[in-house]
């Protein structure tokens, strides 16, 4: 899983909407789906951010990972974000233990432009 958080507005006066872009495997974001998508629905209205999944077959470039992107203030991205990984570590945990390397991994993409040198 990836993230990527950036911010969007047009004053400063009022909290600036913020947006954070994460990968999952295709079996995660099922996970974060749930049947009928009421795993999505659930945690939408828990923190009150907007969660959104790429298609099926819809890949972030040069990986087989799909992309969720949440977006709301920060305190709703943080709420959100966090009944994720609850979810995502809850499943790790129940799957078989014996594997050496984890089956869900967290990626964090960065863009350039907000890259340090």
């Amino acid at each position: 899983m990836s993230v990527l958080l950036f911010h969007r507005g047009q004053h400063d006066s009022v909290e600036k909407p913020t947006y954070v872009r994460f990968l999952v495997s295709n079996s995660a974001a099922g996970s974060v789906i749930g049947k009928g998508g009421s795993t999505i629905t659930d945690f939408q209205s828990q923190s009150g951010a907007r969660i959104q999944l790429s298609r099926n077959n819809e890949f972030f470039p040069g990986t087989t990972d799909r992309i969720i992107m949440v977006s709301g203030t920060i305190n709703e991205i943080l709420r959100a974000v966090e009944l994720i990984l609850s979810k995502l570590l809850t499943e790790l945990h129940s799957e078989d233990d014996n594997d050496v390397e984890p089956k869900t991994k967290v990626r964090l993409i960065v863009p350039n432009s907000s890259c340090g040198e």
